[in-house]
């Protein structure tokens, strides 16, 4: 049972409770959040992001990402405040845990390209110009 859908994301519960997010994104914090203590890293934009590199992330809830190719890194303000994509990125690997009975999603993803303008660089799930 879809219980709804915001944007892209579909929200779904089952009748036996369990929720699970579908991310066509990986949404994170301003860096800023981590120096003023109210985030851990994982769960920010790192101030030196770097193209080919692979950095760690931190979601809470069970979320899902496509891992078939690339998506967009946005920054997120929270309550569904988004960016226009920051970076262009590939998820390596998403797991879910449970730590103080909250469930989380750690991962790792790399950086395949840096946008530093404002233009648009994805078209639903394609890089612009990779669409046929």
């Amino acid at each position: 049972m879809i219980k709804f859908i915001i944007g892209f994301k579909i929200y779904v519960t089952l009748y036996m409770g369990i929720k699970v997010e579908f991310n066509p994104d990986l949404a994170l914090r301003n860096i800023s959040e981590f120096k003023n203590g109210n985030r851990k890293i994982e769960e920010c934009i790192p101030e030196d992001l770097e193209a080919g590199e692979i950095y760690p992330f931190l979601k809470r809830d069970k979320r899902n990402y496509w891992l078939g190719g690339q998506i967009p890194l946005i920054e997120t303000k929270g309550g569904e405040v988004l960016s226009r994509p920051k970076a262009s990125i590939i998820i390596l690997e998403a797991t879910h845990f449970v730590e103080n009975d909250i469930i989380y999603t750690k991962g790792l993803y790399k950086v395949v390209e840096i946008f530093r303008d404002n233009d648009i660089h994805f078209e639903c799930f394609d890089l612009v110009g990779t669409r046929k």
